[in-house]
């Protein structure tokens, strides 16, 4: 026990240094290209916190159990949405910028109703991995192509030299990765010790152990004052979930809708849809903690609907 204490801790500590390298190192290299941080937040940031949902989805296509990538993708999402974007803005109001209210959320809110109506039949199957693939490569295209520098970087953002900026973030994202990894396998470790039962552990301990670097480089963004590569992170990492995940598990093997129900639909559509509302609701284009309580309340519900069902 005591060991995977130990792990536990240490992965933490790596996802959490991790998560500061690559937030410095993206804000770095926004700052001398003059893309924007919410864009760096999308494509860099959202791609390297996805990367363990795409290990265990590919891996369970590979593996033909679609329920696996599906359950996978779907889950992540309302967490990214529900419970990780709903804490950060409790923390610090999230900025909404025009570009957010009018490109990005709707694109992401168009994502999730594209997977909703490709699935109607009951799955996914190859030719439906390929058109999720061809709107990703068209997403992260028009994402650069319309950036503007309406959210540009803060002012004191740290000017580092674009060499280490780059190994900033590769070594944050290696250390994401394999701190999360290792802060998900010891915590199942300390939970089987306990006693605790397979499925409790697959709905708490594996689900959010997949979020968990979405959560810390959100949290790390916010407390450097980057709330735009806070929301990218979010959104991105959706999207890349929805198109690239959803797309490439289906080119591998077709998959299956059958576990999923209407309440997920709901949970996954009603979550970002308070996001893109959040314009309009409390303090006026800002994620503010009204728009975090609403949607903390839909992650409530939904984990109760997930116990009840078990």
């Amino acid at each position: 026990m005591f060991i995977q204490i130990i792990a536990l801790i240490l992965g933490l500590a790596m996802v959490i240094g991790g998560a500061s390298a690559l937030v410095d190192g993206a804000s770095s290299v926004a700052r001398r290209t003059g893309i924007s941080e919410f864009v760096i937040g999308l494509v860099i940031v959202g791609f390297g916190t996805s990367l363990p949902e795409l290990v265990v989805s590919v891996t369970g296509a590979l593996a033909h159990n679609s329920d696996i990538a599906v359950g996978n993708v779907f889950g992540s999402n309302i967490f990214n949405t529900a419970l990780i974007l709903a804490v950060s803005a409790m923390i610090a109001p999230v900025a909404i910028t025009r570009q957010n209210h009018f490109r990005d959320i709707p694109l992401t809110i168009l994502a999730t109703f594209v997977v909703a109506v490709l699935g109607m039949k009951g799955g996914l199957s190859r030719v439906d991995g390929l058109i999720l693939l061809v709107l990703f490569v068209f997403y992260i295209f028009y994402s650069f192509r319309t950036d503007t520098a309406e959210d540009a970087v803060e002012a004191d953002a740290k000017d580092i030299p674009m060499f280490y900026a780059i190994v900033l973030i590769l070594g944050g994202l290696a250390c994401l990765v394999f701190g999360g990894r290792l802060f998900v396998q010891s915590a199942e470790n300390i939970a089987r010790l306990l006693g605790v039962s397979d499925k409790f552990i697959a709905i708490t301990v594996l689900a959010m152990g997949t979020s968990l670097p979405e959560f810390v480089t959100s949290i790390v963004a916010l407390a450097k004052k980057r709330s735009q590569m806070a929301l990218g992170n979010i959104l991105g990492s959706n999207v890349f979930n929805l198109l690239l995940i959803l797309g490439v598990s289906a080119v591998i093997s077709p998959t299956s809708f059958a576990r999923i129900d209407a309440c997920d639909f709901a949970a996954l559509f009603l979550s970002i849809i308070l996001v893109w509302t959040g314009v309009y609701t409390g303090k006026k284009n800002v994620l503010d903690r009204f728009d975090a309580s609403l949607l903390l309340l839909v992650f409530v519900a939904y984990m109760i609907k997930l116990f009840v069902t078990l």
